[in-house]
């Protein structure tokens, strides 16, 4: 999971002063997070908490932050992270403090997301920030989630997930507040007072799921199944909430297949509705009972993942993967000189993956596009959703 963090000009501190107050407050903020400064075991069954740190880099920008800003390509920021994202070997965590010639910086990291989720790395970014401005007062992560879930055996589990190293384009189109909430009216079914109106990630991922089909699918195999995936926090829905101290992969992956457009009687406003219903239902049917049956190790779970990892790894099952960031405390990473004027990501090496970041303003949606370079060919242009970004 690449994340890139700028700030803007500060000249009360010089980078070799900015750079010491990050390795050394990195260093006891691992003391709390000591799993991320092990080794990843090569069965992906555990992790060697050893204490051998983690890689620390400096990097000279040879351009000003303003002149970055102006148009920042999600290939470029890959430049920010010490490594490449396919091979990051058996590091949990990897980090680059980037000085640009105007004075601003970027603070790029790598982490794994094996051991740990959006929450948890997020968790670990501020608490990193507290400690950099001397805060003693920083929270503590819960590492028992081993227990509340007990591991699997998965040794003869097949990963769907395909590592592409050169044929990945990463897009950024932003969504202006505006445009999420007309989005998400125009996913409203009118005339019932009954009717939620759908998140924003629930009428936005429709909306790029819909446009996807639309380009990238227009020409249907019929013999292949098209669905969406959503990532959802389980903490939130056990009953009692867990603590979001809890820190690791507290989550799960929804599946959802929409109907086909088949039926000629159900026009577009419909086939919408029913969309946004069904993935509404999908990440519903991850309540408290399902969390209950994961922590009790319910073997049914584990079956339906492997059944679906089989069907994408044939072909059978084509899925689009839609992750958020958004209301996560995205811009409240503060080291000492201020929060950042922009976070963003980078190429991922994986295919077919959405990620939701919120905009600085925190109203606007900014959707991270990976798709496979003749995809993006075809989807970039697509006129409908160009008509609902930001110019």
């Amino acid at each position: 999971m690449p994340l890139v963090f700028f700030y803007p000009v500060n000249n009360n501190f010089t980078n070799t002063h900015t750079s010491n107050q990050l390795k050394t407050s990195l260093s006891h903020t691992l003391t709390k997070f000591y799993p991320l400064g092990g080794r990843l075991d090569v069965a992906n069954s555990h992790v060697n908490c050893n204490d051998e740190g983690v890689p620390y880099v400096e990097a000279i920008a040879k351009c000003s932050l303003s002149e970055f800003l102006l148009d920042p390509l999600p290939n470029e920021l890959n430049k920010f992270i010490p490594c490449d994202l396919h091979d990051v070997k058996d590091f949990c965590l990897l980090v680059q403090a980037n000085f640009f010639q105007c004075g601003g910086m970027a603070i790029g990291i790598a982490i794994s997301h094996k051991i740990t989720d959006a929450l948890s790395t997020f968790m670990f970014i501020n608490t990193w920030g507290a400690i950099a401005r001397g805060s003693i007062d920083v929270p503590c992560p819960r590492f028992d989630s081993s227990i509340l879930f007990p591991p699997r055996d998965i040794t003869k589990f097949k990963s769907s997930v395909m590592i592409e190293k050169d044929n990945i384009v990463t897009k950024r189109f932003v969504f202006s507040a505006s445009k999420v909430s007309a989005l998400r009216d125009k996913y409203t079914e009118k005339g019932s007072e009954s009717t939620k109106p759908p998140s924003r990630i629930e009428a936005l991922s429709a909306f790029l799921w819909t446009r996807l089909m639309a380009s990238v699918h227009a020409e249907r195999d019929e013999t292949k199944i098209y669905g969406m995936v959503h990532t959802v926090n389980l903490r939130t829905r056990s009953n009692p909430p867990l603590p979001e101290s809890l820190f690791g992969n507290v989550m799960q992956v929804v599946i959802t297949v929409p109907a086909t457009n088949n039926n000629n009687n159900r026009t577009n406003e419909e086939q919408d509705f029913e969309l946004v219903k069904k993935v509404r239902e999908s990440i519903n049917n991850v309540n408290s009972e399902f969390v209950s049956g994961l922590r009790k190790n319910d073997k049914k779970h584990l079956s339906f993942i492997k059944e679906k990892a089989n069907e994408q790894r044939k072909g059978e099952l084509v899925v689009f993967n839609f992750t958020s960031l958004c209301r996560l405390p995205l811009y409240k990473a503060d080291f000492g000189w201020g929060k950042p004027i922009w976070v963003g990501s980078a190429r991922l090496v994986l295919k077919d993956v959405i990620g939701f970041l919120d905009t600085k303003s925190g109203n606007g949606i900014e959707a991270w596009v990976n798709l496979k370079e003749e995809d993006m060919a075809i989807f970039e242009v697509d006129k409908e959703l160009l008509s609902w970004c930001s110019d």
